[in-house]
């Protein structure tokens, strides 16, 4: 979840430096931005909801799960976002933009694939029958 955020916030001050008038002040900047740091404050709150669950020695395997499916997919909107935002500068190794936009993907097939965790929800929380 922390590299959602390192994705999100550099962006803020980022696009109010480019034009005189703020380019942060457009719905193209400010809602992507926004629908990012919302995903990874849900990832985060999942995250809390699974920790509290273990500490009080409670099933938390659905819980964990979310939040590691609400992270992998909230960080990769995130770089979507910031990529699609700084253009060929997100390319640029200066910005580091493009080695967090590989790590982001990496995310979604390990070190669990979403699809297993899919999986995973689907059989032990809504009792689907097993699909492998």
């Amino acid at each position: 979840m922390d590299i959602g955020l390192w994705i999100v916030l550099p962006a803020i001050p980022a696009s109010v430096r480019f034009l005189v008038v703020p380019l942060v002040r457009t719905r193209g900047v400010q809602f992507p931005i926004a629908e990012a740091f919302i995903a990874v404050e849900a990832a985060n709150l999942m995250r809390f909801k699974a920790c509290e669950l273990f500490d009080q020695h409670l099933d938390c395997g659905a819980q964990a799960n979310m939040a590691k499916y609400l992270a992998a997919k909230a960080s990769w909107e995130a770089a979507n976002a910031c990529l699609q935002f700084h253009g060929g500068y997100g390319f640029a190794c200066e910005y580091d933009i493009e080695r967090k936009f590989r790590e982001t993907r990496l995310y979604q097939v390990a070190p669990i694939s979403t699809n297993l965790i899919l999986s995973y929800i689907a059989e032990h929380v809504l009792e689907m029958p097993r699909s492998f």
